[in-house]
Protein backbone atom coordinates (compact mmCIF):
# COMPACT_ATOMS: atom_id res chain seq x y z
CA UNK A 1 0.00 0.00 0.00
CA UNK A 2 1.75 3.53 -0.97
CA UNK A 3 1.47 6.26 1.55
CA UNK A 4 1.23 9.71 0.24
CA UNK A 5 2.52 12.75 2.42
CA UNK A 6 0.77 15.97 1.59
CA UNK A 7 3.12 19.37 2.90
CA UNK A 8 1.11 22.74 2.83
CA UNK A 9 4.02 25.25 2.53
CA UNK A 10 2.81 29.05 2.94
CA UNK A 11 4.03 30.95 0.32
CA UNK A 12 4.30 34.54 0.51
CA UNK A 13 2.53 37.04 -1.24
CA UNK A 14 5.43 38.52 -3.38
CA UNK A 15 5.29 35.19 -5.09
CA UNK A 16 2.21 35.30 -6.47
CA UNK A 17 -0.05 38.37 -7.27
CA UNK A 18 -3.35 35.71 -7.22
CA UNK A 19 -5.45 33.73 -5.16
CA UNK A 20 -4.39 29.98 -6.98
CA UNK A 21 -3.13 26.65 -6.62
CA UNK A 22 -0.20 24.78 -7.78
CA UNK A 23 0.70 21.46 -8.01
CA UNK A 24 4.28 21.45 -7.95
CA UNK A 25 5.78 18.00 -8.00
CA UNK A 26 4.12 14.48 -7.05
CA UNK A 27 6.96 12.64 -6.46
CA UNK A 28 6.90 8.93 -4.91
CA UNK A 29 5.49 9.98 -1.84
CA UNK A 30 5.26 13.45 -1.53
CA UNK A 31 2.79 15.81 -3.03
CA UNK A 32 3.61 19.65 -2.57
CA UNK A 33 0.81 21.66 -2.63
CA UNK A 34 1.17 25.74 -2.78
CA UNK A 35 -1.26 27.88 -1.60
CA UNK A 36 -1.08 31.44 -2.11
CA UNK A 37 -4.56 34.35 -0.51
CA UNK A 38 -4.22 37.76 -0.93
CA UNK A 39 -3.17 40.24 2.33
CA UNK A 40 -6.63 41.20 2.93
CA UNK A 41 -9.79 39.24 2.55
CA UNK A 42 -11.54 41.63 1.00
CA UNK A 43 -11.40 41.67 -3.26
CA UNK A 44 -9.89 45.32 -4.22
CA UNK A 45 -9.91 46.58 -7.40
CA UNK A 46 -6.36 46.92 -9.27
CA UNK A 47 -3.71 49.63 -8.03
CA UNK A 48 -4.23 50.81 -11.70
CA UNK A 49 -7.59 51.91 -11.68
CA UNK A 50 -7.54 53.59 -8.61
CA UNK A 51 -5.23 55.96 -10.07
CA UNK A 52 -6.70 56.88 -12.64
CA UNK A 53 -9.88 57.06 -10.86
CA UNK A 54 -7.83 59.90 -8.67
CA UNK A 55 -6.17 61.02 -11.51
CA UNK A 56 -9.66 61.76 -13.16
CA UNK A 57 -10.88 63.35 -9.92
CA UNK A 58 -8.14 65.44 -9.88
CA UNK A 59 -8.49 66.60 -13.13
CA UNK A 60 -11.90 67.43 -13.16
CA UNK A 61 -11.64 68.85 -9.61
CA UNK A 62 -8.88 71.28 -11.18
CA UNK A 63 -10.83 72.36 -13.87
CA UNK A 64 -14.04 73.68 -12.19
CA UNK A 65 -11.80 74.78 -9.49
CA UNK A 66 -9.89 77.13 -11.97
CA UNK A 67 -13.49 78.10 -13.79
CA UNK A 68 -14.66 79.37 -10.43
CA UNK A 69 -11.28 81.43 -9.69
CA UNK A 70 -11.49 82.70 -13.42
CA UNK A 71 -14.87 84.64 -12.29
CA UNK A 72 -14.05 85.19 -8.17
CA UNK A 73 -10.51 86.70 -8.48
CA UNK A 74 -10.54 89.99 -6.60
CA UNK A 75 -9.17 92.26 -9.49
CA UNK A 76 -9.71 90.51 -12.73
CA UNK A 77 -11.97 88.03 -12.33
CA UNK A 78 -15.15 88.20 -14.59
CA UNK A 79 -17.83 88.66 -11.84
CA UNK A 80 -15.53 92.11 -10.80
CA UNK A 81 -14.74 93.03 -14.50
CA UNK A 82 -18.77 92.23 -15.73
CA UNK A 83 -19.60 94.84 -12.85
CA UNK A 84 -17.20 97.41 -14.67
CA UNK A 85 -17.77 97.32 -18.01
CA UNK A 86 -21.90 97.01 -17.20
CA UNK A 87 -23.31 97.11 -13.55
CA UNK A 88 -26.19 95.60 -15.61
CA UNK A 89 -24.83 92.36 -16.51
CA UNK A 90 -24.54 89.85 -13.63
CA UNK A 91 -22.86 86.78 -14.02
CA UNK A 92 -23.60 82.89 -12.76
CA UNK A 93 -20.37 81.78 -10.87
CA UNK A 94 -20.53 78.04 -11.69
CA UNK A 95 -20.00 75.86 -9.04
CA UNK A 96 -16.96 73.79 -7.94
CA UNK A 97 -19.37 70.84 -7.42
CA UNK A 98 -22.08 69.20 -8.07
CA UNK A 99 -25.40 68.66 -6.23
CA UNK A 100 -27.60 65.23 -5.74
CA UNK A 101 -30.57 65.35 -3.50
CA UNK A 102 -31.51 61.89 -2.36
CA UNK A 103 -35.15 61.31 -1.39
CA UNK A 104 -37.35 58.95 -1.02
CA UNK A 105 -39.72 56.87 1.64
CA UNK A 106 -38.69 55.96 4.74
CA UNK A 107 -35.59 53.47 5.34
CA UNK A 108 -35.18 53.21 1.62
CA UNK A 109 -31.42 53.05 1.90
CA UNK A 110 -30.24 56.74 1.51
CA UNK A 111 -28.04 57.11 3.94
CA UNK A 112 -26.22 53.45 3.54
CA UNK A 113 -25.70 54.70 0.28
CA UNK A 114 -24.27 57.51 1.09
CA UNK A 115 -21.61 55.65 3.79
CA UNK A 116 -21.15 53.18 1.10
CA UNK A 117 -20.30 55.72 -1.74
CA UNK A 118 -17.75 57.80 0.60
CA UNK A 119 -16.48 54.52 1.57
CA UNK A 120 -17.10 56.06 5.31
CA UNK A 121 -19.87 56.02 7.96
CA UNK A 122 -20.90 58.81 8.00
CA UNK A 123 -24.66 58.96 8.54
CA UNK A 124 -26.70 57.10 10.71
CA UNK A 125 -29.01 54.27 9.55
CA UNK A 126 -31.47 51.99 10.82
CA UNK A 127 -35.53 51.13 10.06
CA UNK A 128 -35.92 53.83 12.67
CA UNK A 129 -36.28 57.61 10.92
CA UNK A 130 -32.62 58.77 11.32
CA UNK A 131 -32.81 61.43 9.16
CA UNK A 132 -34.59 64.69 11.02
CA UNK A 133 -33.61 67.01 8.65
CA UNK A 134 -31.58 67.72 5.21
CA UNK A 135 -27.62 67.21 5.68
CA UNK A 136 -25.33 68.06 3.48
CA UNK A 137 -22.72 65.76 2.92
CA UNK A 138 -19.58 67.70 1.13
CA UNK A 139 -15.78 66.61 0.78
CA UNK A 140 -13.08 69.04 2.81
CA UNK A 141 -9.94 68.95 4.91
CA UNK A 142 -11.16 67.62 8.15
CA UNK A 143 -13.56 64.97 9.42
CA UNK A 144 -16.06 67.83 10.91
CA UNK A 145 -19.96 68.37 11.61
CA UNK A 146 -21.51 71.77 11.38
CA UNK A 147 -25.28 73.19 12.72
CA UNK A 148 -27.58 75.21 11.30
CA UNK A 149 -25.61 78.42 11.66
CA UNK A 150 -22.41 77.44 10.34
CA UNK A 151 -23.84 75.80 7.31
CA UNK A 152 -25.56 79.32 6.47
CA UNK A 153 -21.78 80.90 6.58
CA UNK A 154 -20.63 78.13 4.36
CA UNK A 155 -23.67 77.95 1.87
CA UNK A 156 -25.28 81.53 1.73
CA UNK A 157 -27.54 80.66 -0.93
CA UNK A 158 -29.43 78.66 1.66
CA UNK A 159 -30.64 81.73 3.20
CA UNK A 160 -33.63 81.66 0.17
CA UNK A 161 -34.63 79.07 1.95
CA UNK A 162 -34.54 79.65 5.95
CA UNK A 163 -36.42 82.83 4.20
CA UNK A 164 -39.31 80.97 2.71
CA UNK A 165 -39.13 78.06 5.36
CA UNK A 166 -38.10 79.64 8.69
CA UNK A 167 -37.96 76.38 10.73
CA UNK A 168 -35.51 75.06 8.22
CA UNK A 169 -32.98 77.13 10.04
CA UNK A 170 -32.42 74.54 12.82
CA UNK A 171 -32.72 71.51 10.81
CA UNK A 172 -29.86 72.01 8.55
CA UNK A 173 -26.82 70.15 9.03
CA UNK A 174 -23.53 69.73 7.16
CA UNK A 175 -21.24 66.61 7.25
CA UNK A 176 -17.57 67.40 6.30
CA UNK A 177 -15.89 64.07 4.85
CA UNK A 178 -12.61 63.93 3.90
CA UNK A 179 -13.01 60.76 1.82
CA UNK A 180 -11.73 60.66 -2.08
CA UNK A 181 -13.52 57.27 -2.73
CA UNK A 182 -15.36 57.16 -6.27
CA UNK A 183 -16.78 61.14 -7.36
CA UNK A 184 -16.85 61.97 -4.16
CA UNK A 185 -14.67 65.26 -3.61
CA UNK A 186 -16.59 66.56 -6.84
CA UNK A 187 -20.60 65.77 -5.07
CA UNK A 188 -22.32 67.57 -2.93
CA UNK A 189 -24.84 64.82 -1.66
CA UNK A 190 -27.61 66.20 0.34
CA UNK A 191 -29.60 63.43 1.80
CA UNK A 192 -33.32 64.14 3.06
CA UNK A 193 -35.85 62.60 5.67
CA UNK A 194 -37.38 59.86 4.91
CA UNK A 195 -41.33 60.28 3.29
CA UNK A 196 -44.17 58.88 5.28
CA UNK A 197 -48.02 58.18 5.00
CA UNK A 198 -50.36 59.08 7.54
CA UNK A 199 -50.62 61.82 9.87
CA UNK A 200 -46.74 62.01 10.69
CA UNK A 201 -45.88 65.72 10.99
CA UNK A 202 -42.59 67.01 9.94
CA UNK A 203 -41.44 70.17 12.04
CA UNK A 204 -40.70 72.88 8.98
CA UNK A 205 -42.97 72.33 5.57
CA UNK A 206 -40.95 69.08 3.87
CA UNK A 207 -42.90 69.66 0.40
CA UNK A 208 -41.65 73.23 0.29
CA UNK A 209 -38.31 72.54 1.43
CA UNK A 210 -37.68 69.57 -1.21
CA UNK A 211 -38.83 71.73 -4.12
CA UNK A 212 -36.78 74.12 -3.31
CA UNK A 213 -33.89 71.98 -3.20
CA UNK A 214 -35.20 70.26 -6.12
CA UNK A 215 -34.24 74.18 -8.20
CA UNK A 216 -30.55 74.44 -7.00
CA UNK A 217 -29.06 70.54 -7.33
CA UNK A 218 -28.03 68.76 -10.64
CA UNK A 219 -29.79 65.12 -9.65
CA UNK A 220 -32.53 64.00 -7.86
CA UNK A 221 -32.25 60.49 -6.50
CA UNK A 222 -35.62 58.79 -5.61
CA UNK A 223 -35.11 55.66 -3.94
CA UNK A 224 -37.89 53.29 -3.46
CA UNK A 225 -38.06 50.41 -0.75
CA UNK A 226 -39.35 47.45 -1.62
CA UNK A 227 -40.75 46.26 1.34
CA UNK A 228 -43.61 47.79 1.73
CA UNK A 229 -43.16 51.36 1.73
CA UNK A 230 -42.10 51.43 -2.34
CA UNK A 231 -46.23 52.99 -2.68
CA UNK A 232 -46.00 55.50 -0.63
CA UNK A 233 -48.38 58.34 -1.95
CA UNK A 234 -46.31 61.18 -0.38
CA UNK A 235 -43.24 60.68 -1.96
CA UNK A 236 -45.29 59.92 -5.33
CA UNK A 237 -47.10 63.00 -4.67
CA UNK A 238 -44.22 65.15 -4.29
CA UNK A 239 -42.25 63.48 -7.33
CA UNK A 240 -45.09 64.81 -9.37
CA UNK A 241 -45.14 68.33 -8.14
CA UNK A 242 -41.06 68.39 -8.88
CA UNK A 243 -41.75 67.13 -12.51
CA UNK A 244 -44.51 68.95 -13.13
CA UNK A 245 -42.28 72.05 -11.89
CA UNK A 246 -39.26 71.65 -14.41
CA UNK A 247 -37.25 69.59 -12.68
CA UNK A 248 -38.29 65.75 -14.51
CA UNK A 249 -34.55 65.72 -16.29
CA UNK A 250 -33.07 65.72 -13.02
CA UNK A 251 -34.98 62.90 -11.94
CA UNK A 252 -33.97 59.17 -11.24
CA UNK A 253 -35.75 55.92 -9.86
CA UNK A 254 -34.25 53.19 -8.23
CA UNK A 255 -35.33 50.11 -6.74
CA UNK A 256 -33.07 50.40 -3.59
CA UNK A 257 -32.52 47.32 -1.24
CA UNK A 258 -33.44 45.18 -4.04
CA UNK A 259 -31.29 42.05 -2.30
CA UNK A 260 -34.03 42.39 0.48
CA UNK A 261 -37.41 41.91 -2.03
CA UNK A 262 -37.38 38.09 -2.00
CA UNK A 263 -37.17 36.05 -4.73
CA UNK A 264 -36.86 37.17 -8.63
CA UNK A 265 -41.01 36.47 -8.79
CA UNK A 266 -41.45 39.32 -5.74
CA UNK A 267 -38.97 41.48 -7.28
CA UNK A 268 -40.93 41.41 -10.61
CA UNK A 269 -43.99 41.66 -8.83
CA UNK A 270 -42.99 44.99 -6.91
CA UNK A 271 -41.30 46.36 -9.89
CA UNK A 272 -44.64 45.90 -11.75
CA UNK A 273 -46.94 47.81 -8.78
CA UNK A 274 -44.59 50.42 -8.77
CA UNK A 275 -45.05 51.04 -12.67
CA UNK A 276 -48.31 50.72 -12.23
CA UNK A 277 -48.80 53.54 -9.93
CA UNK A 278 -46.25 55.30 -12.21
CA UNK A 279 -48.39 55.13 -15.01
CA UNK A 280 -50.84 56.80 -13.57
CA UNK A 281 -49.57 59.58 -13.39
CA UNK A 282 -48.79 61.68 -16.72
CA UNK A 283 -46.17 63.64 -15.46
CA UNK A 284 -43.70 60.19 -14.09
CA UNK A 285 -44.37 58.51 -17.54
CA UNK A 286 -41.25 59.14 -18.75
CA UNK A 287 -39.30 57.32 -15.52
CA UNK A 288 -41.66 54.11 -15.38
CA UNK A 289 -40.01 51.90 -17.32
CA UNK A 290 -36.63 53.22 -16.51
CA UNK A 291 -35.93 51.50 -12.46
CA UNK A 292 -32.53 50.04 -11.77
CA UNK A 293 -32.30 47.77 -8.67
CA UNK A 294 -29.64 48.90 -6.51
CA UNK A 295 -28.53 47.44 -3.29
CA UNK A 296 -25.54 48.30 -0.60
CA UNK A 297 -22.83 45.33 -1.86
CA UNK A 298 -21.27 45.70 1.82
CA UNK A 299 -25.09 45.15 3.04
CA UNK A 300 -25.81 41.88 0.93
CA UNK A 301 -26.10 39.58 3.92
CA UNK A 302 -28.29 36.90 2.39
CA UNK A 303 -26.14 36.94 -1.03
CA UNK A 304 -28.33 37.61 -2.74
CA UNK A 305 -28.48 36.72 -6.61
CA UNK A 306 -30.16 40.09 -7.63
CA UNK A 307 -28.37 42.01 -10.20
CA UNK A 308 -26.98 44.50 -8.87
CA UNK A 309 -27.24 47.97 -11.36
CA UNK A 310 -25.20 50.62 -8.27
CA UNK A 311 -22.76 50.92 -11.22
CA UNK A 312 -25.78 52.70 -12.95
CA UNK A 313 -26.19 55.22 -10.46
CA UNK A 314 -22.29 56.17 -10.24
CA UNK A 315 -22.14 56.58 -13.96
CA UNK A 316 -25.15 58.97 -13.45
CA UNK A 317 -23.01 60.67 -11.21
CA UNK A 318 -19.95 60.44 -13.35
CA UNK A 319 -21.77 61.43 -16.99
CA UNK A 320 -23.71 64.75 -15.04
CA UNK A 321 -20.07 65.31 -13.83
CA UNK A 322 -18.52 65.64 -17.40
CA UNK A 323 -22.21 67.45 -18.45
CA UNK A 324 -21.32 70.14 -15.95
CA UNK A 325 -17.77 70.42 -16.64
CA UNK A 326 -18.74 71.35 -20.05
CA UNK A 327 -21.65 73.32 -19.76
CA UNK A 328 -19.21 75.31 -17.36
CA UNK A 329 -16.38 75.36 -19.95
CA UNK A 330 -19.14 76.23 -22.49
CA UNK A 331 -20.91 79.32 -20.31
CA UNK A 332 -17.19 80.48 -19.40
CA UNK A 333 -16.73 81.07 -23.26
CA UNK A 334 -20.35 82.82 -23.84
CA UNK A 335 -19.75 85.18 -20.70
CA UNK A 336 -16.05 86.42 -22.28
CA UNK A 337 -17.54 86.82 -25.46
CA UNK A 338 -20.63 89.05 -23.76
CA UNK A 339 -18.17 90.87 -21.79
CA UNK A 340 -15.93 92.15 -24.59
CA UNK A 341 -19.08 92.75 -26.92
CA UNK A 342 -20.06 95.06 -24.07
CA UNK A 343 -17.10 96.43 -23.67
CA UNK A 344 -16.98 97.15 -27.28
CA UNK A 345 -20.93 98.76 -27.79
CA UNK A 346 -19.72 100.64 -24.47
CA UNK A 347 -17.04 102.45 -26.33
CA UNK A 348 -18.76 103.04 -30.04
CA UNK A 349 -22.12 104.59 -28.11
CA UNK A 350 -19.65 106.44 -26.01
CA UNK A 351 -18.16 108.02 -29.46
CA UNK A 352 -21.58 108.04 -30.45
CA UNK A 353 -22.88 110.20 -27.81
CA UNK A 354 -19.54 112.39 -28.51
CA UNK A 355 -20.99 113.18 -31.88
CA UNK A 356 -24.44 113.68 -30.83
CA UNK A 357 -23.69 116.18 -28.04
CA UNK A 358 -20.95 117.86 -30.89
CA UNK A 359 -23.98 118.56 -32.85
CA UNK A 360 -26.28 119.93 -30.20
CA UNK A 361 -23.53 122.37 -28.68
CA UNK A 362 -23.15 123.10 -32.61
CA UNK A 363 -26.65 123.97 -32.50
CA UNK A 364 -26.87 125.94 -29.26
CA UNK A 365 -24.53 128.16 -30.12
CA UNK A 366 -26.08 128.62 -33.51
CA UNK A 367 -29.07 129.54 -31.90
CA UNK A 368 -27.34 131.47 -28.95
CA UNK A 369 -25.46 133.88 -31.61
CA UNK A 370 -28.72 134.70 -33.23
CA UNK A 371 -30.28 135.31 -30.35
CA UNK A 372 -27.14 137.60 -28.98
CA UNK A 373 -26.84 139.43 -32.53
CA UNK A 374 -29.35 142.43 -31.57
CA UNK A 375 -28.47 142.66 -28.23
CA UNK A 376 -24.71 142.52 -29.27
CA UNK A 377 -25.53 145.67 -31.97
CA UNK A 378 -27.53 147.80 -29.48
CA UNK A 379 -24.71 147.28 -27.11
CA UNK A 380 -21.88 148.53 -29.55
CA UNK A 381 -24.11 151.77 -31.00
CA UNK A 382 -24.53 152.71 -27.32
CA UNK A 383 -20.47 152.00 -26.65
CA UNK A 384 -20.02 154.27 -29.66
CA UNK A 385 -22.68 157.16 -28.94
CA UNK A 386 -21.50 157.95 -25.73
CA UNK A 387 -17.60 157.30 -25.84
CA UNK A 388 -15.56 160.26 -27.01
CA UNK A 389 -13.66 159.46 -30.11
CA UNK A 390 -10.36 160.81 -28.84
CA UNK A 391 -10.76 157.64 -26.40
CA UNK A 392 -11.90 155.23 -28.56
CA UNK A 393 -9.99 155.89 -32.17
CA UNK A 394 -6.23 155.28 -30.94
CA UNK A 395 -7.27 152.20 -29.43
CA UNK A 396 -9.42 150.67 -32.54
CA UNK A 397 -7.36 152.75 -35.73
CA UNK A 398 -9.18 155.49 -36.85
CA UNK A 399 -10.23 153.52 -40.18
CA UNK A 400 -12.18 150.67 -37.83
CA UNK A 401 -13.93 153.11 -36.14
CA UNK A 402 -15.13 155.18 -38.86
CA UNK A 403 -16.29 151.75 -40.57
CA UNK A 404 -17.98 151.47 -36.95
CA UNK A 405 -19.96 154.63 -36.79
CA UNK A 406 -20.90 154.32 -40.60
CA UNK A 407 -22.42 150.80 -39.75
CA UNK A 408 -23.81 151.10 -36.32
CA UNK A 409 -24.66 154.72 -35.39
CA UNK A 410 -24.75 156.37 -39.12
CA UNK A 411 -26.35 153.66 -40.71
CA UNK A 412 -29.37 154.41 -42.60
CA UNK A 413 -31.25 151.20 -42.27
CA UNK A 414 -31.08 151.23 -38.72
CA UNK A 415 -32.09 154.98 -38.56
CA UNK A 416 -35.30 153.80 -40.91
CA UNK A 417 -36.40 151.27 -38.50
CA UNK A 418 -40.00 151.68 -37.37
CA UNK A 419 -40.61 150.58 -33.74
CA UNK A 420 -42.54 147.60 -35.25
CA UNK A 421 -40.08 146.28 -36.91
CA UNK A 422 -37.75 146.43 -33.75
CA UNK A 423 -40.52 144.11 -32.14
CA UNK A 424 -39.89 141.99 -34.67
CA UNK A 425 -35.94 142.04 -34.25
CA UNK A 426 -36.49 141.34 -30.51
CA UNK A 427 -39.26 138.95 -30.96
CA UNK A 428 -36.82 136.70 -33.04
CA UNK A 429 -34.40 137.26 -30.46
CA UNK A 430 -36.15 135.84 -28.04
CA UNK A 431 -37.36 132.48 -29.87
CA UNK A 432 -33.78 131.64 -30.77
CA UNK A 433 -33.09 131.92 -27.41
CA UNK A 434 -35.82 129.58 -26.27
CA UNK A 435 -34.94 127.43 -29.40
CA UNK A 436 -31.46 126.95 -27.75
CA UNK A 437 -32.00 127.05 -24.07
CA UNK A 438 -35.44 123.81 -24.14
CA UNK A 439 -35.52 122.64 -27.52
CA UNK A 440 -31.81 121.26 -28.10
CA UNK A 441 -30.59 118.54 -26.48
CA UNK A 442 -28.42 118.38 -23.22
CA UNK A 443 -25.13 116.61 -23.51
CA UNK A 444 -25.44 113.35 -22.65
CA UNK A 445 -22.48 111.85 -20.23
CA UNK A 446 -19.02 110.44 -21.91
CA UNK A 447 -16.26 108.79 -20.94
CA UNK A 448 -12.98 109.80 -19.70
CA UNK A 449 -9.68 108.76 -21.25
CA UNK A 450 -9.21 106.69 -18.33
CA UNK A 451 -12.42 104.87 -18.57
CA UNK A 452 -11.98 103.87 -21.74
CA UNK A 453 -8.27 102.99 -21.27
CA UNK A 454 -9.56 100.34 -18.77
CA UNK A 455 -12.21 98.94 -21.09
CA UNK A 456 -9.71 98.63 -23.58
CA UNK A 457 -7.37 96.98 -21.21
CA UNK A 458 -10.12 94.37 -20.01
CA UNK A 459 -11.50 93.15 -22.91
CA UNK A 460 -8.01 92.73 -24.06
CA UNK A 461 -7.38 90.85 -20.84
CA UNK A 462 -10.32 88.96 -21.65
CA UNK A 463 -9.52 87.56 -25.22
CA UNK A 464 -5.57 87.16 -24.85
CA UNK A 465 -5.66 85.51 -21.01
CA UNK A 466 -9.17 84.40 -20.18
CA UNK A 467 -10.08 82.69 -23.68
CA UNK A 468 -6.85 81.23 -23.92
CA UNK A 469 -7.01 79.40 -20.47
CA UNK A 470 -10.36 78.27 -21.29
CA UNK A 471 -9.18 76.16 -24.21
CA UNK A 472 -6.13 75.10 -22.39
CA UNK A 473 -8.78 73.59 -19.60
CA UNK A 474 -10.84 72.59 -22.21
CA UNK A 475 -7.86 70.59 -24.25
CA UNK A 476 -7.00 69.21 -20.50
CA UNK A 477 -10.95 67.97 -20.12
CA UNK A 478 -10.87 66.22 -23.33
CA UNK A 479 -7.40 64.69 -23.39
CA UNK A 480 -8.98 62.25 -20.32
CA UNK A 481 -10.96 60.48 -23.95
CA UNK A 482 -9.85 61.64 -26.84
CA UNK A 483 -5.46 61.24 -27.81
CA UNK A 484 -3.13 64.39 -28.39
CA UNK A 485 -3.02 63.25 -31.96
CA UNK A 486 -6.99 63.57 -32.51
CA UNK A 487 -6.98 67.70 -30.93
Amino acid sequence: MMCIRLSVIKITRNSFHSRRVKLVCAERNLCVLYLTYPKNKTQKLPRQYHTQNMSSNSLNERVLKSCHEIYTKPDYGLASLAKNIDPKIELLVPRKKISILLMGNHSAGKSSFINWYLDEHVQKTGVAIETQGFTVVTSGKKRETLTGNATLHLYPHFKQLVAGVPEMGDHLTTEISTSKSKKFPLVNLIDSPGLVDGEMKYPFDINKSIEWWAGVVDLIFVFFDPIGQALCKRTLDICEQMAENGHREKMKFYLSKADEAGHEADRQRVMMQVVQELCKRPALNTHSFDMPTIFVPTLNSNRSKCINMIDTLCKDVETTIGLTIQNTLNALEVDCDRLIESSQLAIDDDAKRRAENFTSSMKKFTFYSIAMMPVLFFMVSFSLAILPKTSVAPILGGKIYQNLLDNFTNSQYVASMSLQEYGYVVFASLLCFVFAKFFTNSNRPVLSKKQKRDLTIQADFIKSKVKKQKASLYEEYLQQSISTNDL
